[in-house]
């Protein structure tokens, strides 16, 4: 397996190398920021037990929401597809988009003109300076990858770091197979 040098629209995949990681172990983070002064993204696998209306009471919406990463873990994001209906969004790559104008977002969902295969919320992010973002590559915690998916707010979350390791193939083909928690093996 190559791994690739980062950016916007790149996954990370968490090595095996980290499965006592708490944050971060069997996680597929799609970043949605790099720059000179850091890295910013969302981890797209680890889906929380609540939905926007948990949350936010005044949005009738059930959309499930994912645990971004450890950074500003009370703060809700987004990203999307849907620029033309939300203002102020910032690109990241192949259609897809980075929060916006939520006086906006509120009223489409509550008018339920938004579906869920379209935007995908998050509480708190995943984030490094560039320099620590290179520390940890270059110990192997991360690999980067293309991300390949027509449509990533689609990717199912059960198997999504579990077959990001099978098409590495070779010793990752075994990783992807262990156990969650290897003591009840």
């Amino acid at each position: 397996m190559t791994t690739q040098n980062p950016s916007k629209g790149k996954l990370l995949v968490s090595e095996p190398s980290i499965l006592n990681d708490k944050s971060f172990n069997r996680s597929v983070i799609f970043l949605s920021e790099h720059n000179e002064d850091g890295c910013l993204g969302f981890i797209l696998n680890k889906p929380t037990e609540f939905v926007l209306n948990d949350l936010i009471a005044e949005i009738n919406c059930n959309f499930k929401i994912y645990n971004g990463g450890p950074v500003e873990q009370d703060n809700l994001y987004f990203i999307h597809k849907i620029p033309k209906l939300i203002p102020n969004s910032i690109e990241i790559d192949k259609e897809l988009y980075w929060g916006g104008d939520f006086e906006t977002l509120t009223d489409l969902l509550n008018k339920k003109a938004v579906k869920p295969t379209e935007i995908r919320f998050f509480l708190g992010y995943s984030g490094w300076s560039i320099d620590q973002l290179n520390e940890e590559l270059n110990e192997s915690t991360w690999a980067v990858v293309e991300n390949n998916y027509p449509n990533i707010l689609e990717v199912k979350c059960d198997d999504f770091w579990k077959n990001q390791l099978l098409e590495f193939g070779g010793e990752y083909q075994i990783w992807a197979n262990a156990p969650k928690n290897p003591n009840l093996n």
